[in-house]
């Protein structure tokens, strides 16, 4: 009776009075099966492996390839602005510069400029993806999962780089409204930079995401840095002759080496004439050597690779 008592005062639970000498208070010896037949499950926790790692980043990229597919309004909307780009503004302006286009049709001449624009964008809202999963408490529940988190960081960067390129995609589909041929070489050149810049992008907009945790702020640090590269890069206007501060500025844009070599395949399969290419297409220079495609694309993909590296390691830090 006094153990009883004892028990009862430190807040143990009672033995059942019919439970045999020996047995825990459940009244359950160690091992027995429980109420209804069934053993209690053991949890086991999976052990790190390369499979697990490439099943996760399978997982977070396949998640992202779903929500885009089932957001069909996101899909029509992330158009419209290329598509006013292209043929509004594009048909508005080319009787102001036919003159300085020396023949070429300047929706064509702005044509590269528009596809990494609708690339851009689409990567960005990808990123965002991350905000809102922090807001609505999903982001933890993948966090605590027993991969490691660059595994994640990766997911989301290939799942953007794929939507992105696929709606880069679309708009390579309508190239032939504004000139440009269908030829398979010039169509898998578009495509493989398209997905570069998407993959840079996206790994850009998870760098800040990382440390964001409200979408209002996030859309205004990205509207901050993406629309600037996008005028300085050249995409609606020529590098030619410009002033030595923009010359300076358009060297250090990221999205010049997307949008200079987009227009240096463009015209290499049109019939342009060589005053229109010195005009339309100087290309890059650095202290007088003109880097070529391959050049311009390694570029994109290092700074693709640094920002991904530092999205990863500020998403680690990440709470």
């Amino acid at each position: 009776m006094a153990t009883e008592t004892t028990a009862r005062q430190a807040g143990a639970p009672a033995r059942p009075a019919d439970a045999p000498d020996g047995l825990p208070a459940g009244g359950q010896a160690p091992g027995e099966l429980a109420p209804g037949g069934r053993a209690p499950s053991p949890v086991r926790v999976p052990i790190r492996s390369l499979r697990s790692e490439l099943r996760a980043i399978k997982v977070v990229w396949k998640r992202e390839l779903i929500r885009f597919s089932r957001d069909r309004l996101r899909i029509l909307t992330s158009l419209m602005q290329p598509f006013l780009f292209l043929f509004v503004l594009g048909t508005g302006i080319s009787s102001l510069a036919a003159a300085s286009t020396h023949g070429v049709n300047f929706k064509t001449f702005i044509y590269p400029g528009v596809l990494c624009m609708a690339v851009m964008f689409t990567a960005m809202f990808s990123a965002a993806s991350i905000v809102w999963d922090r807001e609505f408490g999903f982001l933890r529940e993948m966090m605590v999962a027993p991969v490691r988190r660059s595994s994640i960081v990766l997911g989301k960067c290939f799942g953007g780089a794929t939507v992105a390129g696929f709606q880069g995609l679309i708009v390579i589909a309508i190239s032939p409204l504004v000139g440009i041929p269908y030829e398979l070489t010039l169509i898998l050149e578009l495509l493989a930079l398209a997905l570069l810049l998407a993959f840079a992008i996206t790994a850009f907009g998870v760098m800040f995401a990382a440390r964001i945790s409200q979408m209002q702020s996030f859309m205004a640090v990205m509207q901050m840095a993406i629309m600037p590269m996008f005028f300085i890069s050249g995409a609606l206007f020529s590098v030619a002759s410009l002033p030595a501060w923009l010359t300076v500025l358009n060297r250090l844009d990221p999205l010049t080496y997307a949008v200079e070599p987009m227009r240096r395949a463009i015209f290499a399969h049109m019939h342009v004439g060589a005053a229109a290419r010195h005009a339309l297409d100087p290309g890059i220079t650095w202290w007088g050597w003109h880097v070529p495609t391959a050049a311009a694309a390694a570029v994109i993909a290092l700074l693709g690779l640094v920002m991904l590296t530092v999205a990863i390691v500020e998403f680690s830090r990440a709470e």
